[in-house]
């Protein structure tokens, strides 16, 4: 044999080889997705631009009448790939035995979630408006109603939709319509306190009962209109959710920041509520999913619960005259 032959006869067996590689069957594990690079509970606009092509990625826009919003914001313009599922209207809580703002049954949650084009396979990224602290607290009930049935993979994006379009990052119009999942959950209930628990750390102590209300709410000088009474569940002590939050950038504060306001609150486990279970989803958020405390849960029923029963106790700076001079037009 000629050696002028044996470039070519080369070029000719490399070529068969690799034509036979590319007609071979790919293996399930060549075939699988690259995995979405690790995810913390709060993510920036940076993690979502660079994972926002990741198939197993959702971005749930949760845009609703509580920060302005709602279905015809989003159509207006949302994140590209987005899908809408409004925190007021949608089934994130429900009224349940005449007491509104409830955690939904296991059912109806599997149910809202796979609509939603979720299953325990995606990475959840929560978006709210990010315009005020209890917008805010719409992401932090969602997050936490998702790690409630078990999903194992969720973050909220920080500054929500408006850090997005600050950021000079395109919108999306229209309506992305998902592919309905089946999610099964595997309920968590380490993050929920019922009310008979509640009830009995008000008799026993045994963790810092926290309301993460506005103070003149905490002292029984006001009170939303689907709570009974005035005042608060006896022993708690309070921390305003919106202390958390930075009203100049509609961030959450930093680090060192969050730690700094948690270092007031005693050692130990906590049970967060407040009127609804929406600003007290803020503190259960901080204090667990970023400064990372163990015993943290959410009395989701908070306070429209506990004075639906008029034999539960209140405690309130609130006096007669307080109502008699409110009465009078004198205020109180």
């Amino acid at each position: 044999m000629s050696f002028a032959f044996v470039p070519a006869i080369r070029r000719t067996l490399t070529a068969a080889v690799l034509s036979l590689a590319f007609a071979l069957p790919v293996t399930a594990e060549q075939a699988k997705p690259q995995t979405t690079p690790h995810a913390t509970p709060l993510v920036s606009v940076d993690w979502l631009k660079a994972n926002l092509s990741d198939p197993a990625v959702v971005v749930l826009d949760i845009r609703s009448a509580i920060d302005g919003g709602g279905a015809e914001a989003y159509a207006a313009g949302h994140i590209p790939g987005a899908v809408h599922s409004d925190y007021d209207k949608a089934g994130w809580r429900v009224t349940r035995n005449g007491v509104p703002f409830m955690v939904p049954t296991t059912a109806e949650l599997e149910k809202l979630i796979g609509e939603t084009g979720i299953d325990e396979d995606n990475h959840v990224v929560i978006v709210p408006a990010g315009v005020h602290a209890s917008d805010f607290g719409s992401a932090a009930r969602v997050y936490w109603t998702l790690k409630l049935v078990g999903h194992p993979s969720v973050s909220i994006l920080d500054g929500g939709v408006a850090a997005w379009k600050a950021a000079g990052n395109p919108l999306e119009a229209g309506v992305n319509k998902p592919q309905a999942k089946i999610f099964t959950a595997t309920l968590a209930t380490r993050t929920l306190a019922e009310v008979s628990e509640v009830e009995k750390l008000v008799q026993n102590g045994g963790a810092t009962l926290l309301d993460g209300r506005p103070e003149r709410f905490f002292a029984g000088k006001e009170k939303t209109q689907a709570t009974k009474a005035y005042g608060h569940i006896p022993r708690a002590v309070n921390l305003d959710s919106a202390t958390f939050y930075d009203p100049a950038t509609n961030k959450l504060r930093s680090r060192a920041e969050l730690e700094k306001i948690a270092a007031s609150l005693p050692a130990g486990p906590v049970v967060s509520y407040c009127n609804t279970g929406h600003w007290a989803s803020t503190n259960w958020f901080v204090l667990s999913e970023v400064l990372g405390r163990s015993d943290v849960r959410l009395y989701s029923g908070s306070m429209v619960e506990w004075t639906n029963d008029e034999r539960r106790t209140i405690e309130s700076a609130r006096t007669r005259l307080d109502d008699l001079k409110k009465a009078l037009g004198l205020g109180s």
